[in-house]
């Protein structure tokens, strides 16, 4: 019998909905069911995906207040950051890959070898088994989701059991938008139970997963016996550089913006801010005013910054990690109180050794731990000095200071004087133990899609001249 399961609102504790949960045996239908639906939808034109994908991101424009309200819900993030992010940015995803897939090519035709034309053919991967975070349900749902059907494929996806409601409503408005039933199928259920036998099943050709290192190389596991082509954006562990020449103002700002976005739940937030020497008590005093600036609430109320974590479990473990730096000798500057039920105070903590868990670890909520540096290599060195390679910022005026971070920290994305802007047209994605492979712009396609090589030979001639090195013609 189905497990029965409680979404609930975590800033309330309110019952939002329940469901029940997938089991193993509804993997294997969705499975076939894709399978046989990816068939003719790859026979079908970019022209033709793409109306489908241009209708989704209208449906999505014309639901935007129901999908925000309910990604507020259901996550707890303030309700001014699903109504201008989480959901316009969806809506962009859709567009763009809308138009991208139409402009997707191999190379040239040429004759690369004597007598023989060669073209090269971008396909589609065939069933892609997708599974998706809690953090941002929807924005994850997109990511994996548009690119792609577009390039062709069919998509099983499983959303975190906490949090998939959006994902629903997204699949929703793919069925209302004609997308052929098969090509998208939902599937809420546990990682343990559904995410494993969609990772092992024989008939998916793809793995696409964001989420933790450690569940990200268990997924890596599972697909190597088959093999498979696997996609991870896993964790991070930002780190925020400061220059003695960057503009203090815009640091300290920069900083909390990119500490407490989405209540620090996000895999490119700024998690431990390299400053250098000279600007250190001021960068500290400058982030310690505005965190006790930030207002903490309802996330359904436009004026809250900063609502609940995802959960009351994910509050407590976020407090682990700073009782623990606190026990160790840091000091907590602002915050580091225990948590209020799901909602947890913006922490700023100083002190921290760099080899400390609070340093080098995901705590994955509002915390920031700001470490001094004396020499810019000093600073690039502690930047690159973690496991994780997903994002990074580097703040300075100075152009060569800013090449040289760009060129020399290791992460997927490294901004300069911001942390954490995207766009759609621009790949996300990390190195390291954060992953592999990219989400978003043109580059997703190609995670997406496979190349063909296709050779023809031109002369008609039945005998070859390539022949006589097998077998002589006499």
């Amino acid at each position: 019998m189905a497990e029965s399961f409680a979404i609930t609102n975590p800033a309330s504790g309110e019952l939002i909905e329940e469901i029940q949960l997938a089991e193993a045996a509804d993997v294997d239908a969705a499975v076939r069911k894709a399978r046989e639906a990816q068939r003719e939808w790859a026979r079908t034109s970019p022209g033709e995906r793409a109306a489908v994908l241009l209708k989704v991101a209208s449906l999505l424009e014309e639901r935007a207040d129901d999908f925000a309200l309910t990604e507020t819900r259901q996550c707890g993030k303030p309700i001014r950051l699903s109504k201008e992010f989480d959901v316009p940015g969806t809506i962009d995803n859709a567009a763009f890959f809308a138009g991208a897939v139409r402009t997707l090519e191999g190379k040239a035709s040429g004759e690369y070898s004597a007598d023989h034309t060669s073209t090269i053919r971008r396909e589609a991967v065939g069933v892609i088994g997708s599974i998706a975070p809690w953090n941002y349900p929807l924005n994850m749902a997109g990511w994996k989701v548009f690119p792609a059907l577009a390039a062709g494929n069919a998509v099983v996806i499983k959303p975190a059991e906490i949090t998939p409601l959006t994902t629903v409503m997204l699949a929703q408005a793919f069925a209302d938008a004609g997308l052929p039933d098969g090509l998208l199928t939902v599937l809420i259920g546990r990682g343990r139970d559904v995410g494993e036998a969609l990772v092992s099943h024989e008939g998916v050709d793809m793995v696409s997963f964001t989420g933790s290192t450690a569940v990200g190389r268990r997924i890596a596991e599972l697909a190597a016996r088959a093999p498979k082509r696997v996609h991870l954006e896993l964790g991070g562990k930002a780190p925020f550089l400061v220059f003695d020449d960057a503009s203090l103002e815009a640091a300290v700002h920069g900083a909390v913006a990119g500490a407490l976005l989405n209540g620090g739940q996000d895999c490119t937030a700024a998690t431990r801010a390299y400053v250098q020497r000279p600007l250190f008590d001021a960068f500290v005093e400058g982030v310690a005013e505005v965190m006790r600036s930030v207002k903490m609430g309802n996330p359904e109320d436009p004026a809250t910054d900063l609502g609940s974590l995802v959960s009351a479990t994910q509050a407590e473990r976020v407090h682990g990690f700073v009782g623990r730096a606190l026990d160790q000798g840091a000091k907590a500057v602002v915050g580091g109180g225990a948590p209020r039920g799901a909602f947890y105070e913006p922490t700023l903590i100083v002190g921290a050794a760099h080899e400390s868990e609070i340093v080098q670890d995901e705590v994955f909520g509002p915390v920031l731990a700001a470490v001094p540096f004396d020499s810019d290599d000093q600073g690039l060195a502690l930047a690159n000095d973690t496991r994780y390679g997903l994002a990074a910022s580097a703040w300075t005026s100075d152009v060569f200071r800013a090449g040289r971070a760009g060129r020399e920290i290791a992460a997927g994305c490294v901004w300069i004087n911001d942390h954490i802007p995207i766009v759609s047209e621009m790949p996300h994605g990390g190195m390291k133990a954060s992953g592999y492979g990219k989400d978003m712009s043109s580059y997703a396609l190609e995670e997406y899609t496979v190349v063909k090589h296709v050779m023809s030979e031109n002369t008609g001639v039945a005998r070859k001249s390539w022949h006589r090195t097998v077998f002589s013609h006499g």
